[in-house]
């Protein structure tokens, strides 16, 4: 069984910085491109960031892109989520979300990964 375990999230003012982990099971981590996701109240669940399963490629949202840094470290199982200047609009549920096929690419549809952690709340003040 694949779990994904997030950690990080806290209340922040705005202009502040968070770093999420996710913290995932299993011996084939390193197979899988993983990827950050957040949902507001009474909003859709939105992409945030992913990173392919070699690290090599990572995409992002233009809403955080030049904000956030998504990395990943295989030997540990972790993928970590860097937030910088965090907006109110920030604000929402953060998911840490694991690709259903091996090797395939990093992707920004929620519709293509399979395992999804719990949520770590994140809330940004102004």
């Amino acid at each position: 069984q694949v779990q994904l375990i997030e950690s990080g999230g806290g209340s922040v003012q705005a202009g502040d910085s968070l770093r999420l982990s996710c913290a995932a099971s299993g011996r084939t981590f390193g197979n899988y491109a993983m990827g950050w996701f957040r949902q507001a109240p009474g909003k859709e669940r939105e992409f945030v960031a992913a990173v392919s399963w070699s690290g090599a490629t990572t995409l992002y949202a233009d809403s955080v892109k030049g904000r956030f840094t998504i990395s990943r470290d295989s030997a540990k199982n972790t993928v970590s989520l860097q937030m910088n200047n965090l907006k109110p609009e920030d604000t929402a549920v953060y998911y840490c979300a694991r690709r259903a096929i091996a090797t395939a690419p990093a992707s920004a549809s929620k519709d293509y990964y399979s395992y999804w952690g719990q949520g770590t709340q994140v809330t940004v003040s102004s």
